[in-house]
């Protein structure tokens, strides 16, 4: 059944890269040819492959901290690494820059994520709500800080600009030791996370019931964290702190495969390829239409769809929690 489910998910990443082949960024549609066909394809599997980490993730930060609206993005990890992962590029860091730009972008993963559970922990519990507006806070103030060292420094953030550094990008400047070191880390961080899987359907219960079932909760949940942190900031070392691949693409698999973490991850991690794949080729579309005129960054379409899809599920949990309270 395992085997069925990543098969099928690979199936649609396929289906869906072949029909983005064909969009071209002068308006064009068709298989390319020549040269072209290896910087859409180049386009293309960097795309998916930050919209798999960022999927992956985004599953893991929802199981262990039982909570749906969980995401890189909203969490802060994504801004964070974004923001170390700028530093590293400085060249005043250069003398400070040990072990590369994937090490510098985990460790500001880290460091957000660190930060929002320590201010969203009450009595050694997180709350929810307090989790979401720290993370929204962490947010601003890495962007703030970014900001304030691009206008110091002058630097031109390489290419894309600032923009891409904000709301996150597809890097076409990218090294390929950049490329392949984040393609393994986020594969080892992936294999790490579906081993967990099964343990991760333990997640949503209380620590009694879980140790009950065998499963030593709170390692599993900081390995799990820890994971999903170094695969995101493997992601957004190339690609900037895209928002809500993590908090879409999941809910989107529960409705095919339902709450099995180990049906889910793989299904999920597909989607957010194939999402991310998509929204890059909408982005070659438009580059051509008279209303944008230039290519937008990828961040900005799933900005304009992951936001209402937040609002969504924000209003959808505002509900339950009024029926609870009329069932109490």
């Amino acid at each position: 059944m395992l085997v069925g489910t990543i098969a099928l998910g690979a199936f649609i990443w396929i289906g869906v890269a072949a029909l983005c082949m064909l969009v071209g960024s002068d308006g064009s549609m068709g298989w390319p040819s020549d040269w072209i066909f290896f910087y859409r394809r180049e386009r293309i599997l960097v795309a998916s492959l930050v919209g798999a980490a960022l999927a992956a993730a985004g599953v893991t930060y929802q199981a262990v901290l039982r909570n749906p609206l969980a995401d890189p993005y909203l969490l802060g990890a994504s801004s964070g690494a974004m923001l170390f992962s700028y530093l590293w590029q400085l060249p005043s860091m250069t003398a400070w820059a040990v072990g590369g730009q994937q090490a510098f972008a985990f460790a500001g993963a880290l460091s957000a994520v660190g930060i929002v559970f320590t201010l969203a922990t009450r009595r050694g519990r997180l709350e929810p709500v307090t989790l979401l507006l720290v993370g929204v806070i962490v947010n601003a103030v890495n962007g703030s800080i970014f900001l304030l060292l691009n206008a110091l420094t002058k630097d031109p953030a390489t290419a894309g600009g600032p923009l891409t550094f904000l709301v996150g990008g597809l890097q076409t400047s990218l090294q390929k030791q950049q490329e392949v070191t984040a393609a393994v880390l986020i594969a080892v961080g992936f294999l790490i996370i579906m081993y967990l899987s099964g343990e991760l359907n333990v997640g949503t219960l209380s620590e009694d019931e879980a140790k009950a079932l065998g499963v030593r909760i709170h390692r599993l949940r900081w390995v799990a964290l820890v994971t999903a942190s170094m695969v995101t900031a493997s992601a957004v070392a190339i690609s900037g702190p895209i928002g809500f691949i993590g908090l879409v693409c999941p809910h989107l698999a529960r409705l095919i495969v339902g709450n099995d973490q180990r049906k889910l991850l793989p299904v999920a991690t597909a989607m957010g390829a194939s999402l991310l794949a998509v929204a890059d080729a909408l982005s070659r579309m438009l580059s051509r239409q008279g209303a944008a005129g230039t290519a937008l960054p990828v961040g900005v379409l799933t900005g304009l769809l992951g936001g209402p899809f937040f609002l969504l599920l924000l209003w959808q949990s505002g509900k339950r929690m009024k029926l609870r309270e009329v069932g109490q």
